[in-house]
């Protein structure tokens, strides 16, 4: 800055409120960037603001309750067990749940049939409930960067909000997005769309981890980065398109992140 007794007053002024105003117009800009895009940590990786979790398959191991009852369900309702109806229905919620086990069961009331499902999954998570490998690390990772994060599942948000109590796991998450907050499910990209709203922050700049094919789909709809770790279905060629990278659990995704990768 130049010697003040040097300069008029006037103009010493006036060079001190530019160079804050482009300071300030700099700050700004850089503040714009972050919301937008992302941040460089402390060790200089690049890293997303946000990211946004699917709970069933991928949080906890819950899709193999589901297959289960998938099957069982169809003996009450007097109809053939379809073991594919379970791989269809995954990652799915609402009305294209209830669409999806109409084209399998189309003499039966769909939405019974899913209710049921539901309510048999959720009494059984009350009593076995298993955080999947690396949850708690990447959590834990995230949170010591002030990363935004929260929960978008095509579960109730009642049972999003048990199972993370129970777990301990409730206090890392700034949002949680339930199939009741949104009128159409994943693969449309309304939910991911919402959480990220919840957590303040563009859609672009919130890695996504979906463990299903409809999930992943919706990601990339909503201009998440999308991540997959897969569950019970690996990724077909389409799907591998949609995503940012595959790993085979949520530590090998953080580990990536970590070194630049993701």
């Amino acid at each position: 800055m130049p010697n003040s007794s040097l300069l008029p007053n006037a103009v010493y002024a006036e060079t001190v409120s530019s160079r804050f105003a482009f300071g300030l117009h700099s700050l700004r800009f850089h503040s714009t960037l972050m919301a937008s895009f992302g941040f460089f940590s402390g060790k200089g990786i690049f890293m997303k603001n946000g990211a946004i979790f699917d709970m069933d398959g991928l949080l906890f191991d819950t899709e193999q309750l589901y297959q289960k009852y998938w099957l069982e369900v169809a003996d009450e309702f007097g109809v053939a067990r379809n073991p594919e109806l379970g791989k269809a229905c995954c990652g799915t919620s609402g009305e294209h749940m209830h669409q999806v086990v109409h084209s399998f069961y189309p003499n039966i009331d769909a939405a019974a049939y899913s209710d049921r499902v539901v309510e048999l999954a959720t009494k059984a998570m009350e009593r076995e409930l298993v955080a999947m490998p690396g949850v708690k690390e990447i959590l834990e990772f995230f949170h010591q960067h002030r990363i935004s994060m929260a929960v978008a599942s095509g579960s109730p948000t009642y049972t999003i909000e048990g199972n993370l109590s129970r777990t301990g796991l409730r206090k890392y998450f700034d949002a949680l997005i339930g199939s009741e907050q949104i009128s159409n499910g994943k693969p449309a990209p309304d939910i991911f769309l919402l959480a990220a709203e919840k957590i303040h922050l563009p859609a672009a700049n919130c890695y996504v981890f979906e463990d299903g094919f409809n999930g992943i789909r919706a990601a990339a709809a909503a201009g998440c980065t999308a991540v997959m770790i897969p569950d019970l279905l690996e990724p077909t060629e389409e799907i591998r398109v949609l995503c940012k990278g595959v790993y085979p659990s949520l530590i090998h995704a953080m580990e990536a992140i970590q070194n630049g990768e993701l």
